[in-house]
């Protein structure tokens, strides 16, 4: 299971002690999920050496338009396994269930966001896994931590009902705000989400970090084709029916 985190500049704490402390929490993995404006720095693979955890790059783009946005998406395709918009104003959501270039839409019901039933159909359709963020039922109280029961409640519904992918992730800023993945789990079992569920939410970050490392790998053509070295000048292309 993987956790998706905001490091230093973004967060409190750095890339480094978020990774230990999630290691020593029992996570397989952390995705540090900077904004764009805001990036982390951090070597992943000296940090997996230190702590055998993985660390997977990625980005959380924040666009005030979805054409801003669309051309963040471009931009840092390419350079991170994992690409996340960072939701809640109702344009925005919209633009990000319907690109396939995106993987994650993160905490779409924040602000003034909504989610309803078209926008997981478009989900389900371009893949885009929608996020069920805990971090405002872990740090609010009140008024506010009812009004983010309610709408867990209400996303995690509409996500089961059309069957539409999704992450689930606390959203830590610092080390101190990570909880270990049997806490999340008893807390969704708590809020009324499954605790299968959660653990499911949890791991699909790591799984969605394999795949897209294996599209940005040299070998990766297209879904089912790889190139394949024969050990000549021209190498080659062949077809891998895994």
């Amino acid at each position: 299971m993987y956790e998706a985190v905001h490091a230093r500049p973004d967060g409190a704490s750095t890339a480094a002690r978020l990774a230990l402390t999630a290691s020593e929490f029992g996570f397989d993995g952390v995705v540090i999920r900077n904004h764009g404006d805001s990036p982390a720095s951090y070597d992943p693979a000296a940090i997996q050496e230190a702590y055998g955890i993985d660390v997977v790059s990625a980005v959380e783009i924040r666009a005030e338009d979805p054409w801003r946005a669309s051309g963040y998406v471009g931009s840092h395709r390419e350079d991170n396994p994992l690409v996340v918009v960072h939701g809640g104003d109702p344009a925005i959501n919209r633009f990000a269930v319907e690109q396939p270039a995106v993987d994650v839409l993160a905490h779409p019901m924040a602000g003034d966001g909504d989610f309803n039933h078209v926008l997981a159909q478009e989900a389900k359709r371009n893949g885009v896994r929608i996020e069920l963020s805990l971090r405002r039922v872990l740090r609010s109280s009140g008024g506010r931590r009812v009004q983010a029961l309610g709408d867990l409640r209400k996303l995690r519904e509409i996500l089961a009902e059309y069957e539409a992918p999704f992450v689930v992730s606390a959203d830590a800023r610092s080390h101190l705000q990570l909880r270990a993945p049997r806490e999340l789990r008893a807390l969704g079992e708590v809020i009324g989400l499954d605790g299968d569920a959660v653990e499911d939410g949890l791991a699909e970050w790591g799984r969605l970090a394999d795949r897209n490392r294996e599209r940005l790998s040299a070998s990766f053509v297209e879904p089912g084709v790889r190139r394949v070295d024969h050990g000549d000048e021209t190498g080659g292309t062949g077809r891998d029916d895994e």
